[in-house]
This record gives structure tokens, C-alpha cells and sequence, in this order.
């Protein structure tokens, strides 16, 4: 890098902390501010720091922490209740928005293949936005709460399965290498299952009082499981989200999950930077049509067909709107696939702006939505805010 990585990093989240205030005070959701703030900083803004490649890669440990908390999270007594309750809620809603975005943007001229991508981009709703604005309470012992997560959970392993599709495709179009990675799939599950009872755990039994031990033993088995699963033909994230799940039952779970978030924080600040960074302001003329017009379809049609779903699984009226609101936007999942596949080369640069622009918008509105309607930790009235 032309500057010092100290420097970049100062810039970042200097301007970070500033941009954070500012959009708390506008109750808006803190991943826009990093994204907007990659634009100001980077090569299409006030080109402040030129070379990002580095930085590109430290932020990708974000997701791969990302993933291994959803996997810790994953508990699958919990996972198989929520199933039967949202499971036609969750592939119905992804099959219809996926077909909208896919006419959308075949519409606009783009490619079969990047038309295909970009309506699987915006299936999915934020985990991060769905979360954060309910309250505590309403999250962890409604009924809505168990609706929201229930959808999402299902909605993360789809795109969990995407990015193993989209990742096989970068390795070969021989079917034998597909057979191979298809494979080492649940033979990497297998092991880490087996490694996790017959190792990591008598480990965290016999050394439970050293906190420090079990802070570097998760983030060891974490990014080693994912660098097994890189050397076997998967993506990182997905070695990642293994380690989490072979943990998911585990009583020492929770605990990792809550120390390791700050560190989860700290790389997907830099991830949702060079996000921002990336964002050619010269090409913003040529998306901003599609954008709209895909962000305006999310911000309408998620929650209506969200409703009408959940009213035919007998849900009220009322709460099947709450819900529908509280997950119309597009995801974090949707930057990450956009990022992914451009890096791939199955998308072009435009397609990929596309789905960044579209989850922006829809990030914006959807939370304004939200904190003007629903009770919420950042809610504008004190009628509706609730921690």
C-alpha cells in the first residue's frame, strides 16, 4: 500500500466513530455508515486510501467470524422447531422475490447469469437490521421474535448453500472436482462433530478457568476449520460456519459467542469499508434505474407476501405485518454474494453495484420504517422505544 496500514486503519475508523454518531442520531443502521464512508475514502471518493487489497482481505475475517457465530447460534433442537414453523414462509417468500429481481434485471439488459445472481442477492432480509431492532424481550420470548428468527435462520443457510454453489464454481466445471467438494462437505462435518466431543471439549472441561485459553482455542478452531475447509475445495466462510455449528451444543456456547463478537465487530467494520470502497460513483448513472426500481419492489412486495404467508400458516394479521415489515430489506448476505461473485468473475462490475445500491436503499428505508412504527431499541418515540 502507497500509505501505512496504521494510517488506513486510523482513517477508518476515525471516520467510522464520526459517521456511527451521526447515524445513530438519524436512527440509522451502522452498516450504511461504514459503506458510506468507504465511498468518501476510497479511490472513487477523495482517494484518502488508494490500495485496498489488504485491507479487503483482513475485513473478509469478518465474515468468516460472522458465520461462526451464526453456526454457535445454530442449535439444532431449537433450529428443527423453528423449521416447521417457517419453513414454506421462508422458500416461498425467496422464490417470488428471486423471480421479481430476476425480471427486474433481465429487463434491464443484464446477462442471464448476473439476472440470476442478482435476484438470489436480494431473497434474503438482514439478520443483523431484523435483530438489532427488536427489543430484548420481544426477541427472546414473542412469538414474533421466533417468527423473525425462524425466517432468518432458514434464509442464512440458503445462502449459506449459494456461496458453496457459487464457490464450486470457481474451482472447476469437471464433475469430478464438483463430486470431490460435494463430499468434503460432510466429511469436514463429521470430523469437526468428532473432534469437537473427543477433543475441544474434554480441553474446555479441564481448562475452563482460564477464559483467556478459551478465547484463543475458539478463534483457533474457527479459523482453522475454515482453512480445511479453503484446502478442500469450500469457501472459508463455510469451514467457518461448520466449526460453529460442531459447537452449537456445547454449555460453554453462549460464552464464546459474547466474547467474540467485539473481534467479530472489528473486521466486518473493515469488510462493509472496502464494501464502500469498491462502489464506482462513475458508474452510479448506468445502476441507479435498476436500483430504485429493485429497491422500491423489496420495501413492497417482501412484507405483503410475507403477510399473506404467514396468515395462511394462521398467524393474525397484525403480526404477520410486523414481521413482514421488520424483514423488508435486502441483506448483509447480499453484499457478501455481490462481493463474491464479482471477485469470481461471474458477475460484471455493474451487476455487482446493483445489488450494494439496492441493499443501501433498502437498509435506509426499511429502518426508517421500523423505528417510526414498531417498538424498537432506537425508536423515535418514547412510546415505542424498548430496550
Amino acid at each position: 500500500m502507497s500509505e501505512s496500514l496504521f494510517f488506513s486503519i486510523f482513517l477508518i475508523f476515525s471516520g467510522a466513530a464520526v459517521l456511527a454518531s451521526f447515524a445513530l442520531f438519524t436512527r440509522q443502521p451502522l452498516i450504511v455508515a461504514y459503506i458510506v464512508l468507504g465511498v468518501c475514502l476510497g479511490p472513487f471518493g477523495f482517494n484518502l486510501i488508494t490500495d485496498k487489497s489488504a485491507l479487503e482481505e483482513i475485513g473478509h475475517i469478518g465474515i468468516v467470524f460472522l458465520l461462526f457465530l451464526l453456526g454457535l447460534d445454530l442449535q439444532p433442537r431449537n433450529f428443527i422447531q423453528l423449521l416447521s414453523k417457517t419453513a414454506l414462509v421462508a422458500f416461498v417468500s425467496a422464490a417470488v422475490i428471486g423471480g421479481i429481481g430476476f425480471g427486474i434485471s433481465y429487463g434491464f439488459a443484464y446477462t442471464f447469469y448476473e439476472s440470476v445472481i442478482i435476484g438470489l442477492a436480494i431473497t434474503f432480509s438482514s439478520t443483523i437490521i431484523g435483530l438489532k431492532l427488536l427489543p430484548t424481550t420481544v426477541l427472546h420470548h414473542k412469538h414474533t421474535g421466533e417468527l423473525v428468527i425462524g425466517i432468518l435462520l432458514l434464509q442464512d443457510i440458503m445462502a449459506i448453500i449459494i456461496l458453496i454453489v457459487l464457490n464450486g464454481s470457481q474451482t472447476s466445471s469437471n464433475s469430478q472436482q464438483w463430486l470431490y467438494t460435494l463430499l468434503a462437505l460432510p466429511g469436514i462435518l463429521i470430523f469437526a462433530m468428532g473432534f469437537v466431543r473427543w477433543v475441544l471439549l474434554p480441553l474446555l472441561r479441564k481448562f475452563d478457568r482460564f477464559h483467556e485459553y478459551i478465547f484463543l482455542l475458539a478463534i483457533g478452531w474457527c479459523l482453522g476449520l475454515a482453512e480445511m475447509a479453503h484446502q478442500f475445495g469450500l469457501s472459508l466462510e463455510i469451514g467457518a460456519f461448520i466449526a460453529g455449528i460442531s459447537l452449537a451444543n456445547s454449555p460453554i456456547a453462549q460464552y464464546i459467542a459474547t466474547n467474540l463478537r467485539p473481534l467479530r465487530d472489528f473486521f466486518l467494520i473493515l469488510f462493509f469499508f472496502t464494501i464502500g470502497a469498491g462502489f464506482n460513483l462513475g458508474l452510479l448513472g448506468s445502476i441507479l434505474a435498476p436500483s430504485l426500481l429493485l429497491a422500491i419492489s423489496v420495501l413492497i412486495f417482501k412484507p405483503v407476501i410475507y403477510r399473506f404467508l404467514l396468515k395462511l400458516t394462521g398467524e393474525s394479521k397484525d403480526l404477520s405485518w410486523e414481521v413482514g415489515v421488520r424483514l423488508g430489506q435486502t441483506s448483509e448476505f447480499s453484499l457478501l454474494i455481490a462481493f463474491i461473485a464479482f471477485s469470481l468473475n461471474l458477475i460484471g462490475e455493474e451487476a455487482s453495484l446493483v445489488i450494494q445500491a439496492t441493499a443501501i436503499i433498502t437498509f435506509l428505508v426499511s429502518t426508517y420504517i421500523v423505528v417510526f412504527r414498531y417498538p424498537s431499541p432506537i425508536a423515535i418515540s418514547d412510546r415505542l422505544r424498548r430496550d
